[in-house]
């Protein structure tokens, strides 16, 4: 009989599992990547543009240089050469240790060139370097994510690790705004660059330090696409080859036009017109990089039901290329078409919801630092303050509150929701590029003025602070719905990359956007810009009201069939 001593050892829960796990190296490893990978976010997509601005470059300028923010939206197409190339030399780190240290290796070189480059006389070079710099970090984001992955086990669950990597990654995002706005404040924006080159220095000890999983042998091929029925690997192979040229069109269109655009020109010589660009290749980078592959995923799902197209028998070709072949496939194709295959015609309502769904904020987000610094003339501590410090916390209540509302009222009317408030969030900043009468009676009236000047602060803080508050509360509502209802529209076949491949295009249009608003701004002042993106949100919300419609329909007709 088995004593008392004999048993297991019980497994800690809740708050001592949390306290065993941030004992382990595992765990602080995570926490460091958590920053190694926020970090580099915050200030090249945030903080450099109120360098930028500092120096006086165009925001129409700014508006294009925010499109190296597409590296994170893109990183789903190299994401299979991460998972498959062993680095030479660096492999032996591990199979995600190496890739981790070449990124930081390469975020902390963009840093100091950065440091080094004037971009009021060279913004070509400081873009560039800059690119170079998101390429990276973005890389590194697909390296960590398999790294928590791999490492997850019952001492370090998924679940923490996860939670230990945003703690990180919202640290970080601190350290990138608000402590580099302060630091900016009292020594150069090149020597905050350069300290923060530092501290990504440092990062890279902990990944030195960070245990990792061997890699696995290679397989024979991508599960399923190797069984009877699957596609046969040329007819995959051509239309992989179709969407993959359409996506190279799309983002060298992009990068041509950056470079014409930031490129030193004659005097005399007018450079390309950003708005004109946004009008013309806008909707044909769309259609090459979302309706031409759906067409494509579509047409996948025609030809396995021709049998000549298809595989007879289980498929055991292997090989390097044709598991990287296979895992783009996966990415590119496979995933639109098991949407199509489920959702029929509902996938365009679902793509129109996802691409307009966060428009209004993601076509304005690269100028907030410009309009709060330059516009504005607000300090870069307030700014600090009131954008990193207060706002990061007003995004968790936000966040907090979305996930509340998504169980209490349903999910439909939270994102509803989270379609209808971020837009209106623009009317207060158009009242706060017009001084602020509106923001200023509302705070008056709510005594919010009076409770300022008890803390040493002032009405134009509480204004701004105002607007911050409504803006991210809202949109961490916003995000927190967006995120469930794709999350449940994912095939758990395809949950990691369908999740990675729909997420990523909520921010393609406004990015795309960013230039032309950008002009906008420069033409036409903030004021009416910030009007006019707010009727962003009436596309939103139809498409959001059509895919209620859609599911409501379905779900009655399945409710009347399980009735029968």
């Amino acid at each position: 009989m088995a004593t008392e001593a004999d048993q297991p050892a019980p497994r800690p829960k809740g708050l001592k599992l949390l306290a065993a796990a941030l004992a382990s190296r595992k765990s602080a490893c995570m926490l460091a990547f958590g920053l190694s990978s926020g970090l580099p976010f915050a200030l090249l997509v945030g903080t450099l543009t109120a360098w930028l601005g500092e120096v006086g470059v165009k925001l129409a300028t700014i508006g294009v240089f925010s499109w190296i923010g597409l590296a994170y939206s893109f990183q789903f197409l190299w994401s299979p050469i991460v998972d498959r190339l062993r680095l030479p030399g660096l492999e032996r780190l591990g199979r995600r240790k190496g890739w981790i240290v070449l990124c930081q290796a390469v975020v902390l070189a963009a840093f100091a060139g950065l440091a080094m480059t004037d971009p009021a006389a060279d913004i070509g070079r400081f873009v560039l370097v800059a690119f170079a710099g998101a390429v990276a970090s973005a890389t590194q984001d697909i390296a960590i994510n398999g790294w928590r992955i791999d490492n997850a086990d019952e001492e370090t669950p998924i679940g923490l690790l996860t939670a230990l990597y945003q703690f990180g990654y919202r640290t970080a995002s601190i350290i990138g705004g608000a402590i580099a706005l302060v630091l900016a404040s009292s020594m150069s924006w090149p020597q905050v660059y350069l300290v923060m080159a530092a501290l990504i220095g440092l990062l890279v000890f902990a990944t030195l330090a960070a245990p990792d999983t061997p890699r696995p042998p290679p397989a024979t091929l991508e599960g399923a696409l190797a069984e009877p029925g699957a596609l046969k690997p040329r007819t995959r192979a051509m239309l992989l080859l179709a969407v993959g040229a359409s996506w190279l069109w799309a983002i060298f269109t992009i990068v041509r036009f950056m470079i014409s655009m930031l490129a030193d020109t004659p005097p005399d010589v007018p450079r390309p017109s950003v708005t004109e660009f946004s009008l013309t290749y806008g909707p044909l980078i769309l259609l090459a990089t979302v309706f031409l592959p759906l067409l494509l995923a579509a047409l996948a799902n025609w030809l396995k039901r021709q049998p000549e197209r298809v595989l007879a028998a289980h498929d055991t070709t292997g090989g390097a290329g044709r598991g990287i072949a296979n895992h783009l496939y996966s990415a590119l194709v496979d995933t639109l078409s098991d949407l199509c295959a489920r959702l029929g015609w509902g996938v365009l309502v679902i793509l129109g919801f996802i691409l307009t769904y966060a428009i209004c904020y993601n076509i304005w987000a690269s100028f907030a630092y410009p309009f709060y610094l330059g516009e504005l003339k607000y300090t870069k501590e307030e700014v600090a303050f009131a954008s990193k410090v207060f706002g990061i916390v007003m995004t968790m209540l936000g966040i907090s509150l979305g996930g509340y509302l998504y169980g209490r009222i349903g999910r439909f009317p939270t994102v509803l929701l989270g379609a209808i408030l971020p837009p209106l969030g623009n009317f207060l900043y158009a009242d706060l590029a017009d001084g602020g009468k509106g923001i200023d009676a509302f705070s008056h009236l709510l005594r919010l003025d009076a409770l300022a000047q008890m803390f040493g602060s002032d009405e134009r803080m509480v204004r701004l602070m105002l607007a911050i508050c409504y803006e991210n509360v809202s949109t961490g509502l916003a995000l927190t719905a967006f995120v469930a209802y794709v999350s449940s529209i994912v095939s758990k076949k395809y949950a990691a990359i369908q999740y990675a491949l729909l997420s990523s295009l909520v921010s393609l249009v406004g990015t795309l956007g960013r230039g032309a608003v950008g002009r906008a701004f420069d033409q036409f002042g903030y004021a009416p810009v910030f009007r006019w993106t707010a009727a962003t949100a009436l596309v939103a919300v139809l498409f959001v009201a059509l895919e209620w419609a859609r599911t409501s329909r379905i779900e009655r007709r399945l409710s009347r069939e399980s009735g029968d």
